[in-house]
């Protein structure tokens, strides 16, 4: 095993890592490990799982990922864990009372970030910074702040200092901008023809107002103004304008398997990284998948390392009681009588 980890997260199709699978991530040493709905039951078996992760690789805090926005994107909803509000529900808060929206938020997203933070989770890849609009595909929609750039901004960094705090790692998702895409990514490839002045002033915009934040999923969208051919994930020229004008952090690929792009698995792994982008993200699949996907992968480089590790040194440590601030919030939407 190299001592170097390979830029890639892997997925499972099971709650546990069975020995052919310990046995690879062992031999190939990736990143990370991404879990889904169908990897986490309940507490124990949870933690049980990502220990067993961190114990293939030989790294105590090897990053494990999961998706948990809120709303209908929240992987953790199976067990005794409470259910979280979606983006939208604060947003119709906050412009009723900007101030209380922005409390119930950060209470919300420091009570998520703890949750996770106690599994063993790094992250819940959060928050998501599209703008919507009437011709948005449906893959975003409540899970978006709105079509207003300065608001999401402001909305926007409620999460992401209330997830760093509980040391839980923020992921502004999907630079530079799903908002426009009128097509799933997950089963179709989106091009968005808006020109780079329209970009600039509003999609690309919350993004370069939290270009602080230590890491960033870039989306499988085309935006033909820069980069008439290749989504913005595969794109070398869409890595240095997001690399130049949009983020200080770690930049890595929303799942490869998404339908956006082309290819074999593996050749799939290497558009992510010969575009110059940190890591390729496989999230789901078996060994075959996997193994072939770890084939392709390569060592990070030593500025995606030092990216990382800026990156955990940001972590907090708060400790809030997830339950009580939960109810806290849902206190604040009463008091507003938003539904």
């Amino acid at each position: 095993m190299s001592s170097t980890p390979l830029a890639l997260f892997v997925g499972l199709p099971n709650p546990t890592i069975s020995d052919d699978e310990f046995a690879l991530f062992r031999e190939t040493n990736p990143l990370g490990l991404f879990v889904g709905r169908r990897n986490q039951r309940e507490p124990e078996q949870t933690k049980r799982l990502i220990d067993r992760f961190r114990e293939a690789v030989g790294r105590d805090d090897a990053p494990v990922f999961t998706d948990q926005e809120g709303g209908r994107v929240q992987h953790l909803d199976a067990g005794p864990w409470p259910l979280f509000r979606s983006f939208g529900q604060f947003a119709e808060l906050a412009r009723r009372d900007f101030d209380l929206g922005k409390k119930a938020l950060r209470l919300s997203s420091q009570a998520m970030g703890a949750m996770m933070t106690e599994l063993g989770l790094s992250s819940g890849c959060s928050p998501v910074l599209d703008l919507v609009f009437e011709t948005t595909s449906a893959v975003i929609g409540a899970r978006s702040f709105g079509p207003d750039p300065d608001f999401i901004a402001a909305l926007g960094r409620e999460v992401v200092d209330g997830l760093l705090e509980t040391g839980n790692m923020p992921v502004i998702k999907h630079i530079p901008g799903h908002g426009r895409a009128t097509l799933d990514s997950h089963k179709e490839r989106p091009v968005v023809d808006a020109s780079r002045e329209t970009l600039t002033a509003t999609d690309f915009k919350p993004f370069v107002a939290l270009k602080d934040t230590p890491w960033a999923m870039v989306a499988h969208v085309v935006y033909s103004a820069y980069d008439a051919e290749l989504p913005a994930s595969v794109s070398p020229v869409m890595h240095d304008v997001i690399r130049k004008e949009m983020d200080e952090g770690v930049l890595i690929s929303d799942c490869i398997f998404m339908e956006s792009l082309s290819g074999t698995l593996p050749e799939r792994v290497k558009q992510v990284l010969d575009a110059g982008f940190d890591i390729a993200l496989h999230s789901h699949g078996d060994i075959p998948e996997s193994e072939a996907a770890a084939k392709a992968a390569r060592p990070l480089t030593e500025a995606a390392l030092q990216r990382i590790a800026a990156g955990k040194a940001r972590l907090g440590n708060l400790k809030v009681d997830v339950r009580a601030a939960h109810a806290d919030v849902e206190d604040m939407f009463a008091s507003a009588l938003v539904s």
